[in-house]
């Protein structure tokens, strides 16, 4: 790509263009970026480059015959003849540019020639003569086109192979697919009690990927309704992510501190009227799981006072629960179909639950961390639980925090119930 800049300030141009990234590509070869000064194509003494408008009025015009002479010297130093060349005058009232645009330009031509008019404006006849096409960075007015020349260079350099050191420094930015570029972060991992979001950390490509489009998706509508609402959202990948956008818009934000403690028996309430809560979500989803008697207040007392039962709570909320015990659970030896890992003790996860109101808010996401701290705490490293095969949800939520399918499990004897469960464990890293 070669660029040449016609302006009146060569070395202030000259000073930012090689400079960076574009200077080290121009430096290596990849680009072509001169600055010629019009002043040294006038054809008086004075160097004269603009005079007074005819009928009258204020400022000075920049004359054509300097802007002419210095393109022809131009073109005509160009070892390439057969170069794709564009006239480009950088002016308010020339088309939009965009990134759209600066893909066209590095795609259709292989020499940019980009005029920077200065005072009021150039001399008519020499844009209806000598230029291809007029372009502006933005409805507002400059002291020269110096600004926008440099703009359009930067924008369309970066795109010549080469420049960058991967195609994927561009093609995830702002306006590459016409939407705004996800949030980055980098070291230190809190800073200012503002953390990295956990999913950038957890090494998981494919989640991490989601997440940034979803961003981008979020980002372009808050900050560019005008470009959003030209986005079309056909493709399925693209209009599940907004149907997802949709969705979590409709729930509730976690606005307060979450913490979770051990329950004691005044928690029993609670507990029970979010237990109600699951058991109507499951019924709903046509999941035969708490859909007999099973549980009990009676069955989470034991837990408590051993100190096995923990409750969630947003601000002085309680939102929800998990149990976490020590020790063999029997009906685990019944694995089919896979294994367990061996020789590790484990505990086990379940009776998981989340107030109705909270579900999708990121409760249960926040009492996974909480069973991995409290497993730790117990001195172990590996926690297992089930849960039944068309709990999708759930499911999902396990595979999220790190647990590996393991095989299938039958849970409990209540008469006229699917037993069948799916296992699922995880080692916690030393």
């Amino acid at each position: 790509m070669k660029i040449d800049i016609l302006t009146l300030f060569p070395d202030t141009v000259n000073a930012v263009l090689h400079e960076s990234i574009i200077g080290r590509a121009a430096a290596k070869g990849i680009l072509d970026i001169n600055c010629i000064q019009i002043r040294d194509f006038t054809d008086n003494k004075q160097n004269q480059v603009d005079d007074y408008p005819y009928g009258g009025g204020w400022g000075c015009i920049m004359m054509a015959q300097p802007l002419k002479a210095c393109l022809d010297s131009v073109k005509a130093s160009a070892k390439d003849k057969n170069l794709r060349t564009r006239v480009i005058y950088m002016s308010p009232q020339g088309k939009p540019f965009n990134q759209a645009e600066a893909k066209r330009l590095k795609n259709d031509y292989d020499h940019l020639i980009l005029v920077c008019g200065h005072y009021e404006g150039v001399d008519e006849r020499f844009i209806e003569k000598c230029v291809d096409e007029e372009i502006s960075i933005g409805d507002f007015v400059l002291t020269g086109g110096e600004i926008a020349a440099m703009a359009v260079a930067d924008s369309v350099s970066r795109l010549v192979p080469g420049v960058l050191s991967d195609e994927e420094c561009y093609t995830g930015e702002s306006h590459w697919d016409g939407f705004l570029e996800y949030p980055q972060y980098t070291r230190p991992e809190v800073w200012e009690d503002m953390p990295v979001p956990e999913v950038l950390l957890n090494g998981n490509h494919k989640k991490i990927e989601t997440w940034r489009k979803k961003q981008q998706i979020i980002r372009t509508r808050e900050k560019r309704p005008d470009m959003f609402e030209k986005i079309d959202f056909s493709a399925k990948e693209d209009k599940k992510l907004l149907d997802e956008i949709v969705k979590d818009d409709s729930r509730l934000k976690l606005t307060l501190p979450l913490s979770y403690r051990k329950a004691v028996t005044d928690d029993l309430p609670s507990v029970m009227a979010i237990t109600k809560d699951a058991r109507e979500v499951l019924k709903k989803r046509g999941i035969d799981q708490w859909q007999g008697i099973y549980p009990t207040q009676d069955d989470f007392i034991p837990n408590i006072e051993n100190g096995e039962c923990y409750i969630a709570f947003h601000g002085d909320e309680a939102v929800g629960f998990f149990c976490l015990v020590k020790g063999i659970d029997p009906y685990y030896g019944s694995i089919t179909d896979g294994k367990w890992t061996e020789g590790l003790e484990y505990c086990s996860f379940h009776r998981l639950a989340v107030k109705a109101a909270y579900r999708g808010s990121g409760i249960s996401e926040y009492i996974f961390k909480c069973a991995d701290e409290v497993c730790r705490s117990y001195g172990l490293r590996c926690i297992r639980a089930d849960t039944h095969k068309k709990n999708k949800a759930v499911q999902r939520l396990l595979k999220d925090s790190g647990y590996k399918y393991r095989g299938n499990v039958t849970v409990g004897t209540e008469p006229g119930h699917d037993h069948a469960r799916q296992a699922y464990e995880k080692i916690l890293k030393k």
